[in-house]
């Protein structure tokens, strides 16, 4: 989204559409318990564009660690380890995650860049209309919410219809929630992925659903 969106501040493009599909299906074995409860297969898209007022994209933080790859990764099928027979019989070519690091860096990734955006831009708790959190755990969403000091009810969460849908989490809720949002209403977006990644954007909802 951060990038689509300075294809337009540039003044080179217009619109841009921004997609987020993941089909987990077709790499999580189902004989992992472990994985295959946890993940669902989903799209979605936002459409960007130039605001004429204040509203939009207000601010963002990425990060990206590469020292957790080993922990939630496919460890098989590209150029670092391309497929053969023996990857193939390792069922390599399946999501692998261990969950203890995954959780403990997810949590603290999570909640701490959205805290930063925060109060990089002094917002409190009682300023922000929505947190949306990717949608991978309960307790990782719980614990970002408590420490932005955002009220439950202003939290984004449809994982116990979806699942963990990895990359379309954000854009589903943005649909899902598309009717109750008003205007000017300061969002925090946030997020955490594979490598480790994690990041957040404040925006300031630009229309009237």
């Amino acid at each position: 989204m951060t990038t689509g969106a300075q294809f337009i501040e540039t003044g080179k493009y217009k619109k841009v559409v921004v997609v987020g599909a993941d089909k987990m299906s077709s790499i999580v074995d189902y004989t992992d318990r472990t994985t295959c409860v946890l993940f669902g297969d989903g799209a979605g898209a936002v459409l960007l564009e130039a605001s004429e007022d204040d509203n939009g994209i207000q601010d963002h933080i990425h990060h990206c660690d590469g020292s957790g790859a080993e922990f939630l990764c496919m460890k098989a099928g590209g150029s670092l380890n391309p497929s053969t027979h023996e990857t193939i019989d390792a069922k390599q070519h399946y999501l692998f995650q261990d969950g203890k690091p995954v959780f403990k860096a997810a949590v603290t990734g999570m909640a701490d860049v959205s805290y930063e955006i925060m109060e990089r831009n002094n917002l409190t708790g009682d300023d922000v209309a929505w947190l949306v959190p990717h949608q991978a755990n309960m307790r990782i969403i719980d614990a970002t919410q408590r420490r932005m000091g955002v009220d439950k009810d202003k939290v984004m969460i449809n994982i116990q219809n979806y699942g963990n849908t990895t990359a379309a989490t954000i854009p589903l809720c943005l649909r899902d929630w598309e009717s109750q949002l008003k205007k000017g209403d300061n969002i925090i977006l946030a997020a955490f992925g594979g490598g480790f990644t994690w990041g957040s954007i404040y925006l300031k909802w630009a229309y009237e659903a």
